[in-house]
């Protein structure tokens, strides 16, 4: 997994509440056995008519939201089923970092096992950053994970944000529960040796 420190990017609004996984990412497409190609999936039925041509309206497909790789959106993002399909399509899509005043917590959670950082801000604050990147041509944040900070180019917007420290600490490193798992291989390595030779049977 990718770490993430220090990340600058354009912002593209969803203002929407209640987004769940299904509208994420729509259950015909979990039919992928990889974590990657989710990208072209993402809000597909906002994304395309019924046809299967572009819809020009949604947000997403605005050129001055192209290659934007922070999404702000509203209260209750990602709630639904806990299909981890969902921040595997956020993240193949472009999208690092996901702004909201609320989550659903199962994808939340989800979020930090794929390499996304979710950000909970306050309502007002995110309803600041849709105002102004919604009216200014190009918008950008600068997001540092370390001191836990968020500002604009201007310093218009400048705040900090709360994360758990083992959060935080997985995040800068790159660390899912496997690559937890594999930091302790060399002690895992020196139980299963004496294990082996004991015939299974260890004392304490």
């Amino acid at each position: 997994m990718k770490p993430i420190n220090r990340h600058k990017g354009k912002v593209a609004p969803l203002d929407m509440v209640n987004v769940d996984t299904d509208q994420i990412i729509p259950k015909q497409f979990l039919k992928r056995i990889e974590r990657t190609g989710y990208g072209q999936f993402l809000f597909y039925d906002w994304r395309f008519n019924e046809d299967g041509s572009i819809n020009t309206s949604f947000i997403l497909k605005k050129e001055k939201y192209k290659n934007s790789s922070i999404l702000v959106t509203g209260d209750n993002f990602g709630s639904g089923s806990s299909r981890e399909h969902a921040p595997w399509a956020l993240g193949d899509y472009g999208f690092q970092i996901i702004i909201a005043p609320s989550f659903a917590d199962i994808f939340y959670n989800n979020c930090f096992q794929n390499g996304l950082l979710p950000i909970v801000l306050d309502k007002e604050i995110v309803k600041k950053i849709i105002n102004k990147t919604t009216n200014e041509n190009e918008f950008n944040l600068n997001i540092d994970l370390e001191s836990q900070m968020i500002w604009d180019d201007t310093e218009e917007i400048s705040i900090n944000f709360d994360i758990e420290e083992f959060r935080k600490y997985c995040l800068l490193n790159g660390l899912d529960d496997i690559g937890l798992t594999l930091n302790e291989e060399n002690k895992i390595k020196l139980f299963e040796n004496k294990r082996s030779k004991t015939g299974g049977v260890i004392s304490i």
